[in-house]
């Protein structure tokens, strides 16, 4: 009984206590349940229903194990409404947008570490909404930029004018007034003073002449006045008297429009050109009823030489070669061979005269094979320039040693050079067109490319984004303010023809070209060309800058290279031609006249970081036009292709300036318009060889999808790697054989154990 009233005494008190905190408990978790409820009805009402509330700590109230008895065993205690510990949900950019910061444990807010993309300075333009894209930067990772040190050069001047008129010399006087009617001149030029006398005795001549100084005239004013004065007068069915060879067709076209001039007055002589691209049967329609002066490419030319039979040489007393260094590089030396063999053949003795800018060794050959006796004609006011004067017959021999030392530029001619990055060439570009043909006016701008490619793809490119916004709407009879054309050798001769005559009769514009519009052509108003890609030669330069500043005119130029370019200026200076210098940032400081490329920070930030900018601004334009589809991409890739093989061609005495292993093809690719350098462009053409063959007939797989990390680790990839390495598969090869190597090494270590 004692023993009961003692276990008694000993169970209420212990009953009685763990009642009374497990009532304390449960207040303390209704409470804790009641602040959940309202923080929970709070993010419901902000984040939405279908949010899950972040997990909080439970509350927690410290307590005593309670006495464990053997009527009670001891349970554990579970909360009426546990909190999973799991973590928030990540809330989307427009939320965190709105609040900037989620609520913590205990009412506290914590800082957001995801945001939503940032635009760029380049997204608002005009209120415009421009799509988020991740560029690599223009401005680093360049190679240095060399100082230039302008060579002391002493340009070799040649005066263009003289005094003399045309009545001094014994011309027809219906010859002297078409030329001072129809062609408006009165005096003659240097070469023609020099030039004219001569072939009127009848001798041969050289002719070596700065560009744009009248050698048209100089060989065509003497042809007609010989021709005219023929008795019996000469009739359409004689045949050719006069064969005039010309290397291309927009030249063969502009030679023959001055002779038709010359001929006005003489309806009796019938002028006629034969050129590529033209009908063939039209062609053998006009010989069979007669020509007295052909003018043609030496293709063509040969082409009817073989198959027309109606075409004889049994009368031909003349032969002018003009710009004949241009008619053998092009690779006309047996096409020339053809011509000759055919007029020594049939024809009587003739007249030879050869005309160009630049003689080279192998005019010096032709002309000691084709003429007889030439007289080097050469004007210059420096004496020791002269290696003959008129009546003087020196060895055909020595043509070499005096004529293609030093060359002629236009006295008027102001040359430039800018030292461009690869990655900067094309917005540099852009901005020298926009800042001469947009925001100046008169204007008119040759850009000389390597490939028609090339051509082709910044005609597009240029077209969408220089012309394609403007900052006021024009209307529909104003014309745009840029005008871009294009002419290389792939045209059509139609589109050609059309070609050369627009930009001949615009005020301003642009024409992108090849080296076909190189030589020889007169097109008015040029005031500057730009010669995007360097030329393989001097004498390619020379002729190139003589597109303008012609007959005495003024003209500029300007030459794109790259630092590790620059070593070509000594040999410019070596044929005595002296370039000034062009600073990059002056040429890409002309996109702060363009608002369509202002950034939102204009107001404050520095002019040099604006340009950056406004720079980096239009390389996105000209990205995003050329990712936009998948025919741009390869079109671009095309043209970069075509650039490479273009720059592997370069002779073997420049070959050390111009290497391919110099070139970065990320850097490269980056003037193309694309963001990282393709791969495989090192080979014989996209897509060529046998890889190429072997996988046109299977299945293009779609590009793989990359996310934000992989996308800017391959374009850091393009931006630091010098883009030379091989294919993946070259890689892998190398690894196999040096795995390979390793398993032998380890073998033979084995072996020797044993």
């Amino acid at each position: 009984m004692a023993e009961d009233l003692l276990m008694l005494n000993i169970t209420n008190p212990t009953d009685t206590t763990f009642n009374c905190r497990n009532e304390t408990v449960k207040r303390t978790f209704n409470a804790a349940d009641k602040w959940k409820k309202r923080k929970a009805e709070k993010r419901k009402a902000f984040h939405g229903p279908q949010e899950a509330p972040p997990s909080k700590q439970k509350p927690h109230t410290p307590q005593k194990k309670p006495l464990q008895t053997p009527q009670q065993p001891a349970q554990k205690e579970k909360p009426s409404n546990p909190c999973p510990k799991s973590p928030p949900k990540k809330q989307g950019p427009e939320t965190l947008e709105k609040t900037g910061s989620l609520t913590g444990k205990r009412g506290q807010k914590t800082a957001v570490t995801q945001r939503p993309p940032q635009r760029s300075q380049s997204d608002d333009r005009k209120g415009e909404d421009r799509p988020f894209v991740k560029t690599s930067s223009l401005f680093r990772n360049n190679p240095d930029i060399p100082e230039i040190h302008r060579p002391d050069v002493t340009q070799v001047k040649e005066k263009v004018f003289t005094g003399d008129s045309f009545a001094e010399l014994e011309l027809h006087p219906h010859l002297l007034s078409t030329l001072n009617n129809v062609l408006k001149v009165t005096s003659m030029t240097s070469v023609q003073k020099e030039t004219i006398p001569v072939l009127l005795s009848g001798r041969d001549a050289v002719v070596r002449s700065q560009t744009g100084s009248g050698k048209t005239l100089a060989y065509g004013i003497p042809l007609v006045q010989s021709l005219q004065a023929l008795q019996p007068k000469i009739k359409r069915g004689d045949g050719p008297l006069a064969v005039i060879v010309v290397p291309t067709r927009e030249l063969a076209q502009q030679s023959f429009q001055i002779i038709q001039k010359l001929l006005k007055p003489f309806t009796w002589i019938v002028p006629g050109v034969l050129m590529g691209g033209e009908k063939r049967k039209s062609e053998k329609a006009r010989l069979r009823k007669g020509i007295n002066i052909l003018i043609s490419t030496p293709g063509r030319l040969v082409d009817h030489i073989k198959n027309t039979l109606s075409i004889a040489f049994s009368a031909v007393q003349w032969l002018v070669l003009d710009e004949a260094d241009r008619i053998l590089d092009l690779g006309f030396e047996k096409d020339v061979a053809v011509i000759l063999n055919a007029l020594n053949a049939t024809a009587p003795p003739r007249q030879n005269v050869l005309l160009s800018a630049t003689l080279t060794e192998v005019v010096s050959r032709l002309a000691g094979i084709s003429l007889k006796e030439p007289v080097m004609i050469q004007v210059s006011e420096n004496p020791r320039e002269h290696p003959a004067t008129a009546g003087v017959t020196p060895d055909p021999t020595e043509v070499t040693p005096t004529l293609t030392d030093r060359f002629t530029v236009p006295e008027k001619l102001q040359q430039h050079v800018v030292v461009v990055p690869s990655k900067l060439r094309l917005v540099c570009l852009a901005s020298f067109i926009l800042a001469k043909c947009k925001f100046e006016s008169g204007h008119k701008l040759i850009v000389f490319l390597s490939s028609c490619e090339s051509v082709e793809f910044l005609l597009t490119l240029f077209t969408s984004v220089l012309c394609g916004k403007t900052d006021s709407v024009a209307t529909p009879k104003q014309r745009p303010p840029l005008v871009f054309l294009r002419l290389h050798g792939n045209m059509e001769q139609e589109e050609r023809t059309e070609v050369f005559r627009d930009f001949s009769q615009i005020k301003t514009g642009i024409l992108l070209c090849t080296d076909v519009a190189a030589r020889g052509l007169d097109l008015p108003q040029v005031t500057w060309i730009i010669q995007y890609t360097p030329p393989a030669s001097p004498t390619e330069y020379v002729h190139r800058v003589g597109r303008t500043a012609r007959i005495g005119t003024r003209g500029s130029s300007l030459l794109f290279l790259t630092p590790s370019e620059t070593a070509y200026l000594d040999v410019l200076a070596s044929h005595n031609i002296s370039i000034s210098e062009m600073k990059m940032e002056d040429i890409l400081g002309n996109l702060m006249l363009d608002e369509r490329f202002k950034t939102e920070g204009s107001g404050t930030a520095r002019v040099t970081q604006e340009v950056h900018e406004r720079a980096t601004i239009l390389q996105t334009d000209f990205e995003n036009v050329v990712h936009a589809n998948e025919d741009s991409v390869q079109a671009a890739k095309k043209a970069l292709q075509s650039f490479l093989r273009a720059y592997t061609t370069y002779p073997a005495s420049v070959k050390h300036i111009f290497h391919i292993r110099h070139l970065h093809l990320g850097h490269a690719a980056k003037s193309f318009g694309l963001r990282d350098a393709p791969q495989g462009l090192t080979g014989p053409g996209v897509g060529g060889g046998a890889r190429g063959n072997k996988e046109k007939g299977k299945e293009k797989r779609p590009p793989r999808k990359l996310n934000s990390k992989q996308r800017v680790a391959s374009l850091m990839r393009s931006e630091y790697a010098s883009g030379m390495e091989g294919d993946s598969a070259s890689k892998k090869r190398r690894e196999k054989k040096k795995k390979q190597r390793q398993q032998q090494q380890a073998d033979e270590g084995d072996q020797g154990q044993v």
